[in-house]
């Protein structure tokens, strides 16, 4: 019985490090990120998916990190690679978390990343596909921000070659805001961007 005890107190232990590891772990490469340090950031969230092989969130922020890296017009000679590595850790989380919202959205980016590297090759094969995805999105988790916020936004760039009602796709992201005030995260790592994207799109948008 004592051993039985020790046992479990050591794995108790155990699990409660690995935790706390994984919570200095996420807020440190959070941390660079914020620092303007996205190579290191998503070397160590690399580092932590690695370890982590059961929690989708270290390869989310892979292809978070990356891709929005990708969008940057300093970046552009090197954007290819990083929605390559988007999007292979988009696949990893992909393969933990089937059908999670977040990670809709994220393929979206991701092929929205594309489409902004070559418009003409690009637009007609990934456009279907980015609003079949936040549709999808939507439908699961319908009170989900980035969800709401980010169709919005990909229907308003596409309005000029689409022919879409900007000003209903501007009440869209307008309810988009609410969403985002009212938002619980799960855990202080699970997503909670895009407030203050939203509200500047707002703004500009026309």
């Amino acid at each position: 019985m004592t051993k039985i005890i020790t046992t479990i107190a050591f794995f108790v232990c155990s699990l409660l490090s690995a935790q706390t590891q994984f919570e200095q772990g996420m807020g440190k490469s959070l941390g660079l990120w914020g620092e303007g340090k996205a190579q290191e950031a998503s070397d160590l969230m690399e580092r932590i998916a690695a370890a982590e092989k059961t929690n989708w969130l270290p390869n989310y922020y892979v292809a978070l990190i990356n891709t929005t890296e990708a969008f940057k017009p300093a970046n552009k000679a090197n954007a290819v690679a990083l929605i390559e590595k988007a999007q292979k850790a988009q696949d990893e989380a992909s393969m933990i978390s089937q059908n999670n919202p977040e990670l809709l959205v994220m393929q979206a980016m991701i092929y929205t990343a594309l489409i902004v590297q070559d418009p003409m090759v690009n637009g007609m094969k990934y456009s279907p596909k980015v609003m079949e995805l936040y549709t999808k999105a939507k439908l699961i988790a319908p009170e989900n921000p980035r969800a709401v916020y980010c169709k919005a936004e990909f229907e308003i760039n596409s309005a000029p070659w689409t022919g879409a009602d900007v000003k209903k796709l501007c009440q869209d992201l307008q309810s988009a805001i609410p969403l985002f005030e009212k938002f619980k995260q799960e855990t202080p790592f699970h997503p909670n961007w895009g407030l203050e994207r939203a509200q500047e799109a707002l703004k500009n948008c026309k």
